[in-house]
């Protein structure tokens, strides 16, 4: 090892080196035409050749890498226009093993100017309790800048490479032909020179360390690491003694940064958030590897839509970028032009771009207005540079699955150092270490959408209280790390002006939970359409769940159902009752005009698709008009850190001001917790009834004979004229007719009739007999069968619904314009 004596401070022999550092690294000689010219002991050990077997044979023999390409010279060609070459490849051992190597090919000037090639290869593949990736290890090493002198038997310099003049000062022509002795004379070097005639006799390999002050700095001193190794020829005997110089303090540098990155770089994954992701990057990257630094994510992965981008972008136009991490030593961020979340203005010719084209990291040791013209092209972006002295820049794409989620940029402004390769290396480490988090998060933020969007379709968009009630709702997806989930709430239109009110709760967060949640809500609406009471419209609502749960195969291995709760209630005007019963939902709040709240004791019922066989139960309350109803989910109610009881407590204080409008109610009642977030999707559905007036209704009690028709045409008749709806006199005489007929042939009670005015005109004919009437077709001599057909023809829709003591057969009729009961307040958009 040559050094200048008077610079150098301390020769330390003897001292091993850790196996971190270079003692375990592979040495063979090759010439310009890629055959082995000498060989090392380390080679030996590694792949199992000795001197003899390699010597005089190409190096394709025991590096695969050499077989990757047409003929050997090819190999040595592509090292010749890169000036070396350094990655992970793999080697042959003798016994047929294939190991996982770091290769560098590092080239030597030999002193008649022809080269030649020094491959170094280190297995760090076997390192076990080493915080560093193996691998990772290895193409540091590769990377890192060595000195490497090739001297002969008589410790001579045959052969020297460019890094070595940076490590002591000496040049080419210095060096060359001469012995350390020739050029730096003096006991030290007396010293080092027995050192190496050691090795030369041995054939073994020592690692020393020294200091010396480099030729950049004379206040600059620095260690190095230096490792001598003895080449062999095909014979055995020794052709001379390599000797490899290692910047220990970068070697160790870079150990400790992918110590750091490697303890760091778990809590990337701790949050499913695109941007609080990139923001922990940005900010783990700050001061540990770069002054400042920026992520920027293809605008479809901040946001969740669409698949990423495949390097190498076509067309005219640059996908918009998103800046989604910001980090920087100086208060304020002062080098970005742009903020959080705002587009990216990417100049065509930057190394932004190339990084795009190419897929591959992209490195300017030296910004200024001489090396980078693209900078000409962002005049904005070269003011900030220059601003904050700026000095060297690494981009490294974000990677993951062959595809491009964004940029991450390291500038260098306080620290006077440029980025090296070494740099772009740990760079590369922490951005793959990153790039499954942004990943992940990305999927997420994908799903989420979908089933945001999906949610949001399956809602309803208008909800219509009719005649009966005044609606207002809110419906708040649950945090990003939470999901959506599968809450859902409506307003189902009944016969008799009457009202079904619904909140439900499928189990679960995400797509899946949306999907079931679209199908629950459709058979609700069957069921409410098939005039269930309450309690039995849960009981079918159960058994359809139970079914979903047998049946579904839940995509990507998401859990099937296993349960939802609801609760459901009936709404009269005309009496001003609602019957409501609830499958494990949380109890409804209902408000009295004077701001009385209440929690009713109802039967809480088991949830529904749980299997337990018990019945649901029915309450029926009758509600002075202007009361409050409250139907909402448990996000609404219940936090990490409160329990439910204070979640009624603070809705109760919210809910009762009866002087609030039902918007003002609903914005107050989900304002988020104080100091706390929400764990659960937020839904709450807020009714104030409303009664109908008496004139709006009309009943009579009607004989159990065949006079019963007759009558009931006469009473609506007469009712009609007095509502000023006689157009409608026809119709509704036909319509009774045959219903009537219908309660009467059974004669197995009392029949009642009852008009109801108000959106619409409804015929309601109470009867005792539990059977539904159905419409038959009728044959060209059958006396029955017309009349429902009729009913259907004449009527906008009909029906019939059970109730106590027998059933309700209904019809309704449109009303002429402007005889219509309107409501007092408009339907309610829910989108937002």
């Amino acid at each position: 090892m040559t050094m200048t004596m008077t610079n150098l401070d301390s020769v330390t022999l003897g001292k091993q080196m850790s196996a971190s550092e270079i003692s375990d690294t592979a040495v063979a000689l090759l010439d310009d035409h890629g055959m082995v010219v000498g060989w090392t002991q380390a080679a030996e050990q590694l792949v199992g050749y000795a001197a003899r077997d390699v010597v005089g044979r190409s190096a394709a023999l025991v590096l695969p890498s050499f077989g990757a390409v047409l003929t050997t010279s090819a190999f040595v060609e592509r090292c010749r226009a890169e000036n070396g070459w350094s990655g992970a490849t793999a080697v042959r051992h003798r016994d047929g093993r294939v190991l996982d190597v770091s290769l560098r090919m590092s080239k030597l000037e030999k002193g008649d100017g022809t080269p030649w090639w020094l491959a170094s290869l280190a297995d760090f593949g076997e390192r076990s309790g080493d915080p560093m990736n193996g691998s990772v290890r290895g193409l540091l090493l590769a990377r890192a800048p060595v000195g490497i002198v090739i001297r002969d038997p008589q410790l001579r310099c045959t052969a020297v490479n460019d890094v070595m003049e940076s490590h002591d000062g000496l040049s080419h022509d210095r060096r060359l032909g001469r012995r350390i002795t020739d050029v730096l004379p003096g006991p030290k070097a007396e010293t080092l020179e027995a050192v190496m005639r050691q090795v030369l006799e041995s054939g073994t390999t020592l690692v020393h360390e020294y200091r010396t002050w480099l030729p950049t700095g004379p206040h600059r001193e620095h260690p190095f690491a230096v490792s001598f190794q003895c080449i062999q020829g095909a014979d055995g005997r020794s052709l001379g003694g390599c000797v490899i110089s290692a910047d220990v303090v970068e070697s160790r540098r870079a150990r400790e940064c992918l110590a750091t990155l490697g303890e760091a770089g778990t809590g990337l994954g701790s949050t499913l958030d695109v941007m609080q992701t990139s923001q922990a990057l940005a900010e783990l990257a700050v001061p540990l590897l770069a002054d400042f630094v920026a992520v920027d994510l293809e605008q479809s992965v901040s946001f969740g839509d669409g698949a990423p981008l495949p390097f190498g972008p076509k067309g005219k136009h640059l996908p918009v970028f998103r800046r989604a991490g910001l980090a920087s030593i100086h208060q304020g961020v002062p080098e970005s032009p742009s903020a959080l979340g705002e587009p990216v203005i990417v100049p065509p010719a930057s190394p932004f771009t190339e990084v795009l084209r190419t897929g591959r990291s992209r490195l300017e040791p030296v910004l200024d207005a001489a090396s980078c013209s693209w900078l000409d092209e962002a005049p904005v972006l070269a003011q900030r540079i220059y601003d904050n002295g700026a000095h060297s820049l690494m981009a490294v794409p974000i990677r993951a699955r062959h595809a491009l989620l964004g940029v991450m940029l390291f500038v260098r402004t306080e620290d006077p150092e440029p980025f090296q390769e070494v740099d772009v290396l740990l760079a590369e480490e922490l951005v793959s270490r990153a790039a499954q988090s942004l990943e992940n998060a990305r999927q997420y933020a994908r799903e989420h959408c979908a089933a945001l969007a999906l949610q949001r379709h399956l809602l309803p968009h208008k909800l219509r209280g009719g005649t009966a009630v005044e609606v207002a709702s809110r419906y708040l997806p649950a945090d990003m790390d939470h999901g959506v989930g599968g809450d859902w709430f409506d307003v189902i239109p009944l016969s008799g002006a009457r009202v079904g009110l619904v909140v439900g709760d499928v189990v679960g967060h995400g797509l899946h939970a949306a999907a079931t949640m679209g199908r629950l809500r459709t058979a609700v609406h069957t069921l409410a359409d098939m005039d269930l009471p309450p309690d039995e419209l849960l009981a079918h609502l159960d058994d359809t769940v139970q079914r979903l749960a047998g049946e579904d195969d839940a995509p990507d291995g998401a859990p099937a159902v296993m349960g939802a709760t609801c609760l459901y209630a009936v709404y009269d005007p005309a009496s001003r009752r609602c019957t409501m019963a609830r499958a494990g939902h949380p109890l409804p709040a209902i408000v009295d005009p004077q701001g009385q709240v209440t929690f009713p004791d109802l039967p809480a019922g088991a949830p529904l698709g749980i299997g337990l066989g018990d019945p649901f139960e029915a309450v029926e309350l009758e509600l002075p008009e202007g009361s409050l109803l409250a139907l909402y989910t448990d996000g609404l109610i219940e936090t990490r850190d409160g329990d439910i009881e204070e979640g009624m407590h603070r809705l109760g204080a919210v809910l009762g001001q009866p002087d609030r409008s039902l918007e003002e109610l609903c914005t107050e009642a989900t304002a988020c917790f104080p100091g706390q977030t929400p764990c659960d999707d937020v839904t709450l559905l807020l009714v104030r009834t409303r009664s109908l007036d008496p004139t709006q209704v009309a009943s009579w009690a009607l004989p159990s004979d065949e006079t019963a028709a007759r009558a009931a045409r006469t009473l609506a008749a007469d009712q009609l004229k007095e509502w000023g709806l006689e157009g409608l006199e026809e119709s509704t005489k036909l319509i009774l007719s045959e219903l009537v007929s219908n309660a009467v042939r059974p004669r197995t009670g009392p029949i009642g009739l009852r008009l109801i005015r108000h959106q619409v005109l409804t015929c309601e004919v109470f009867d005792t007999d539990v059977c539904s009437p159905r419409p038959r077709r009728a044959h060209t001599m059958d006396e029955n069968g017309r009349g429902l057909f009729l009913v259907a023809q004449l009527a906008r829709r009909w029906g019939s619904r059970p109730v106590s003591g027998g059933k309700i057969v209904w019809a309704e009729q449109d009303l002429p314009a402007g005889a219509c009961v309107r409501s007092s307040v408009p339907p309610v958009d829910t989108r937002s």
